[in-house]
């Protein structure tokens, strides 16, 4: 998957922020790296699917950053987070 640019939504950057602790240059770190990439849900709208990109930053923190795929190849970022224990586990052994 490739991907072109980043959507920012303010509500969604305020989210990130206040109850996961992330900031915006983290998320583009894990979206614009050479993350792991997994199909969370079919979207509303055909083509226009929801993923997970799985990825460590610089930092060193693991996040999963939840996202939209829109058909020119921009994400729009919804969530993200930290890994939990077994979701690093997994995101290891790939």
């Amino acid at each position: 998957m490739r991907i072109s640019g980043i959507i920012w939504l303010d509500e969604i950057i305020d989210k990130l922020e206040v109850k996961h602790a992330i900031q915006p240059h983290e998320v583009a770190e894990v979206l614009e790296g050479a993350p792991w990439f997994r199909l969370s849900e079919q979207g509303h709208r055909p083509g226009e699917n929801v993923y997970a990109a799985f990825d460590q930053t610089t930092a060193g923190r693991y996040l999963i950053v939840f996202f939209v795929y829109k058909q020119d190849k921009r994400a729009l970022v919804i969530s993200a987070r930290e890994m939990t224990a077994r979701e690093r586990t997994t995101y290891e052994r790939r």
